[in-house]
């Protein structure tokens, strides 16, 4: 294959790939506490296929683009006011340890809820950890109060005003947040290596919920941008092509 359509068909599969990335943050767009991803590019030097190769001529490595990754955007979203008791935002670099089936999982998402059996779990059921586990409300609790460290205390009875603690969620954080992966419903996985670590530097608020990060007006202005250079590249290839096309034929004509 000719150097031009192979440059042409790495840049096509590059565009391909981001768009998946923009399409995925468009789609989470309203998702509380979705952080943004964007794609990392580098140069690739092929060491087959090459310029020049004529003798009497130094030849060159021939210049392809890869994606080599992704990178995400951990800075904070806007904080939206939800009245929910039960709703909180982060303020700072932490994380909510909740409990998943396949262990434990780290989120941004504060909209939280109390389930049947009375545990404070996510919006998708998972149980929300504290300090000594999960935290659990009797059924006679009301008033429910988030401090900013966390430490959640309620009323408990329906003719006292006794004030009791049902727990204090826990928070932490990362050395390399980008190290962690996506485990779907909006929750991180922390690989082999990474490890999270307790922190107070982080605070509660109380009836806010943290939206996702994603700019809208970037992002669809991004996909537009993608799908005019996939555009592009594919009219320079089939431009190659019938270059190519037309040569062999005109070659082919024996002259009479």
């Amino acid at each position: 294959m000719e150097n031009s359509l192979l440059v042409g068909l790495s840049r096509q599969m590059v565009l391909s790939r981001e768009l998946d990335v923009v399409a995925n943050n468009v789609a989470n767009l309203n998702t509380n506490g979705f952080k943004a991803s964007s794609s990392i590019f580098q140069e690739y030097l092929m060491p087959i296929a090459r310029q020049n190769h004529f003798p009497g001529f130094a030849d060159r490595k021939l210049s392809h683009v890869i994606d080599s990754g992704t990178w995400r955007n951990m800075g904070q979203g806007a904080v939206e006011r939800t009245g929910n008791p039960l709703d909180v935002a982060i303020d700072g670099d932490a994380f909510l340890v909740v409990q998943t089936a396949n262990g434990p999982r780290y989120t941004r998402n504060g909209g939280l809820q109390i389930n049947a059996t009375g545990q404070l779990v996510t919006t998708d059921g998972n149980a929300v950890q504290g300090d000594n586990g999960p935290i659990t409300f009797q059924q006679t609790d009301h008033d429910v109060s988030i401090s900013a460290d966390g430490r959640i205390t309620v009323i408990e009875g329906a003719n006292t005003r006794q004030e009791s603690v049902r727990g204090k969620l826990t928070l932490v954080n990362f050395a390399q947040p980008q190290k962690l992966q996506n485990d779907g419903s909006n929750n991180f996985l922390a690989p082999a290596g990474v490890a999270a670590t307790p922190t107070t530097a982080a605070t509660l608020k109380q009836g806010y919920i943290e939206k996702s990060n994603v700019s809208g007006v970037v992002e669809m202005s991004r996909m537009i941008e993608i799908t005019r250079s996939y555009a592009e590249t594919a009219n320079l290839l089939q431009a190659q092509g019938d270059l190519h096309k037309n040569a062999i034929q005109q070659l082919a004509d024996v002259p009479t």
